[in-house]
């Protein structure tokens, strides 16, 4: 009898029918032998809603006490949908009980609206998997030490899946959403966009970092700490399809590499809209400076992407880094009421109008060339590259907006990602 971890999506979650399906092919599972454990997301649309009465209430409220209060409200919504699924496995005729993360406990600390799971305490949902009945855990939220309730971010429900999954030693992790599997790059933009059958660990957690909203970065970065073997497959296919077929259907995360990973140099075009660019001009060109910049933002729980410092003229400097569209009012705040008159810099300006793509791939570490051609090809599309970022297996550029879906299609076609071989590539 293996343990078995769902975690379905919003989509997934979107009415009391596709509650009914879930249900059904939770039902499907259990029969067959396997222990479930079940984590739901709010049903579609149900977040931005909620969070959407607090922006009407307080627009411009970012305090530490409001951060609390949004917490206490976005939570509820994964709680309305764990009941429901609880109440339609019942209709089902099993036995099902649902837990919110701070009645697990599932251990946090005290970000508020960006937590990270600390601990999770496995005894009472064992319990009850032992007595026979499915355990449905609220997705996206726990409990910091003081008992108040946290949330994990956006997509934090495939977090606390994958968490939960390495906390109980689970045989896999299923992450059921709208799409069948983890793409080239998003078949929105590029229609010839293929679908997977396998990816490296590493290359999903670049493409997640550089913007895939497949998986959630942090979800990826929990499953290989703890190597929880996991598959993203989608919940629209019949719920009744056999469970061998099910088992093997998406695409597989990957902790092995095997031969046929030498034929694909890119396995994939991540892009990311949820970008905005910070520059610090005029910076006095000495040591400290980098910290006394970003060791503020850092302080505030705003995450950097691509940095840049321009060369010293005159003893000055230009400093540049991307966040999240979202913490780019807060960080400019930040700089220009707290760090900018400490710096003696000139100013700071911002761009929203970024993006950032990406190409990933196990095989970049042993090519050259893949970077100059990724360089050529923008410029053939005459767009402008204004920051670059590597590691190993990735290279980004942050780009105008306007070009990116240009950027991407053009991408997509120089590095062959558009031929049926990529499907059985890493």
């Amino acid at each position: 009898m293996a343990l078995i971890v769902h975690k379905y999506g919003g989509t997934s979650m979107g009415s009391t029918e596709r509650i009914r399906n879930v249900a059904k092919r939770v039902a499907k599972w259990a029969r067959a032998g396997h222990q479930m454990v079940v984590v739901p997301s709010a049903m579609s649309g149900e977040t931005n809603r909620l969070l959407g009465l607090a922006k009407e209430l307080a627009p411009e409220k970012q305090t530490a006490d409001y951060e609390r209060e949004l917490d206490m409200l976005a939570s509820t919504g994964e709680q309305a949908s764990s009941a429901l699924l609880a109440i339609a496995l019942q209709a089902e005729g099993l036995q099902s009980v649902s837990y919110a993360g701070w009645q697990v406990p599932i251990r946090t600390d005290s970000a508020h609206t960006k937590a990270r799971i600390e601990s999770i305490d496995d005894t009472k949902v064992r319990a009850d998997l032992e007595a026979g009945k499915v355990v449905i855990v609220t997705g996206f939220q726990g409990a910091d030490a003081l008992g108040n309730i946290t949330t994990l971010g956006r997509g934090g429900s495939d977090t606390s899946a994958v968490a939960v999954a390495a906390a109980m030693k689970a045989q896999e992790c299923l992450i059921y959403t709208d799409v069948d599997g983890v793409y080239t790059t998003d078949p929105r933009v590029v229609p010839e966009a293929r679908r997977l059958q396998t990816v490296s660990f590493e290359e999903m957690l670049e493409m997640a970092s550089m913007g895939s909203k497949v998986l959630q970065i942090r979800s990826v970065e929990f499953a290989g700490k703890y190597r929880v073997p996991l598959r993203v497959l989608s919940s629209f296919t019949p719920w009744d399809i056999d469970i061998a077929v099910e088992s093997q259907s998406g695409t597989l995360i990957t902790f092995e590499e095997d031969e046929n990973m030498e034929q694909a140099v890119v396995s994939g075009i991540a892009f990311n809209r949820d970008e905005a660019k910070i520059s610090v001009l005029g910076v006095p060109d000495r040591p400290g400076i980098a910290y006394q910049i970003l060791g503020a933002i850092a302080q505030a729980n705003i995450d950097v992407d691509v940095i840049i410092q321009n060369l010293s003229k005159d003893g000055k400097t230009d400093f540049s880094f991307t966040v999240n569209r979202g913490d780019f009012a807060k960080a400019m705040d930040l700089l220009r009421s707290n760090v900018l008159p400490s710096l003696g810099a000139q100013d700071v300006v911002g761009d929203t109008k970024i993006c950032k793509v990406s190409i990933v791939g196990i095989g970049m570490r042993s090519h050259v060339g893949i970077a100059s051609k990724m360089f050529g090809v923008l410029s053939e599309e005459g767009i402008n590259i204004q920051m670059i970022s590597t590691s190993e297996i990735k290279t980004s550029v942050v780009i105008d907006e306007k070009y990116m879906e240009l950027a991407v299609r053009a991408l997509h076609k120089a590095f062959d990602l558009d031929q049926a071989a990529v499907q059985n590539a890493a």
